[in-house]
């Protein structure tokens, strides 16, 4: 749906991000019938834990982005508007769309998502690719399955053109490279490949998973070696190139692409909305969720610093923090309607986990984060991806089938430059799905947002 009219009668809620926050504030006050209006740039909402398997093509990008139109549709009192939005104002509770309508509203939930924080390295905007977006994974894919596709057709590349710098050393960065490492071990195990690029993964801190347990650290580490990859800790990137990185200790490598997932903060519609911006960009609130000092406005998800009940720690940005956070706005929402007291959020700890590549995972799950690796530590990824699938897919089951069909598997990564990576089979119904757009040309200035609200 597309907003209509010059101005809008107030909406009892506006929600602006159709990611896992700002669907999950929806569908809780759609299920009370509560008049809600979602913004966001997109018409579909995208599932970010499986960015990286777009961007390496073992899934297809309309497999992780499912219409607002198909979520909601049961949802009479929900309405989605698919519109950029340009300025919002949380003193008004009111968002400036870029066709200069305005929408406002009794409340206003921010979960505009997260845009990659380059940390001004000189030429990162310009020539690294992040991948906080559909579009990101996307334009990272086509731009590999191209370079793939011309050192298999046998034209000799340049030296280091397939070479792949992934920085940061969080789940992102972890699960691209081991991705990509197996991907380059297959073509070249198969002779596709006379030479795989070479993978190396670049973290300023001592371990890889920083928040995971030293057993962890070590885990993904031994991993990523035995799919090929080279490991750098302690080490910065001080300038990236179109063909080369190089670091703070003076050194550099070459590398035909550049993958960042070396920090995020919160979107430039959220740090432009009024209140001053806290740790990484985003918003700070209130135990409650809410901002002080901005009645009727609350920040979930990604663009938020939500707090943790067990101390002054933000709680990290996770698929499961996002979802939970959304779905207690809405609560918080609901009791101000029947003028009963807000209450502060309780976050379930589910665990934190990542994945190396087949049969290769970790995960520290449950409140005491118990580790666990290989296919128990898969067995538990696959089970919280799944539970957070089931806010945006009717189907879950599907993306069940799909991965242990997929990562059974007993050997590495088969996919050929050439080949369409499997798809999910969420619905036969071809009005399921997303119309995602991108310039499919290369890139001079691969940035996206997270949420890809505005």
């Amino acid at each position: 749906m597309s907003a209509g009219g010059r101005d809008r009668t107030p909406t009892q809620v506006l929600v602006l991000g159709g990611g896992l926050a700002g669907v999950a504030t929806a569908l809780q006050l759609g299920e009370e019938g509560v008049a809600v209006t979602l913004v966001d740039r997109n018409d579909y909402h995208q599932f970010q834990p499986l960015l990286y398997q777009v961007a390496t093509s073992q899934l297809p990008a309309e497999d992780i982005a499912r219409p607002h139109r198909t979520i909601f549709a049961d949802y009479p009192s929900v309405e989605v508007v698919t519109a950029d939005v340009v300025a919002a104002n949380l003193s008004e509770r009111t968002l400036r769309l870029s066709d200069g309508q305005t929408l406002s509203g009794s409340h206003l939930v921010m979960a505009a998502g997260a845009r990659p924080n380059f940390f001004g390295v000189p030429g990162a905007a310009e020539h690294a690719f992040p991948l906080y977006s559909v579009a990101d994974a996307e334009r990272l894919r086509l731009h590999l399955q191209r370079l793939l596709r011309q050192a298999t057709a046998g034209d000799a590349p340049a030296a280091g053109a397939l070479d792949v710098v992934v920085v940061g050393g969080g789940p992102t960065g972890v699960e691209t490279a081991g991705a990509l490492g197996e991907l380059m071990a297959a073509l070249h195990e198969t002779g596709r490949l006379d030479q795989p690029g070479q993978i190396t993964i670049v973290d300023r801190g001592s371990t890889l998973l920083a928040p995971f347990s030293d057993k962890a650290h070590d885990y993904a580490a031994r991993k990523l070696t035995e799919a090929g990859a080279t490991v750098k800790l302690g080490i910065g990137v001080t300038a990236v190139h179109p063909d080369r990185v190089e670091f703070d200790d003076g050194s550099e490598i070459p590398a035909g692409t550049v993958v960042w997932g070396g920090g995020e903060s919160g979107s430039a519609v959220a740090q432009s909305a009024g209140p001053a911006s806290g740790r990484g960009g985003r918003l700070d609130v209130r135990p409650d969720l809410t901002i002080d000092g901005y009645p009727g406005v609350y920040a979930v998800g990604d663009v938020a610093n939500v707090p943790s009940s067990e101390g002054d720690a933000a709680l990290p940005q996770l698929g499961s923090v996002a979802q939970q956070s959304g779905r207690w706005a809405a609560e918080n929402i609901l009791r101000e309607f029947r003028d009963e007291p807000r209450k502060p959020f309780a976050y379930k700890d589910k665990g934190i986990m990542a994945m190396i590549g087949r049969n290769a995972a970790v995960a520290e799950v449950g409140k005491r984060h118990h580790s666990v690796e290989g296919p128990v530590a898969f067995a538990a990824w696959l089970g919280l991806h799944a539970i957070l699938l089931s806010g945006a897919h009717s189907k879950a089951d599907a993306f069940l089938t799909w991965a242990w069909d997929y990562f059974d598997r007993d050997h590495a990564a088969t996919l050929e430059a050439s080949s369409a990576p499997r798809r999910i089979a969420w619905s036969e119904d071809e009005q399921d799905v997303p119309h995602i757009s991108l310039e499919l040309g290369e890139p001079t200035s691969p940035t996206g947002e997270a949420s890809s609200c505005c």
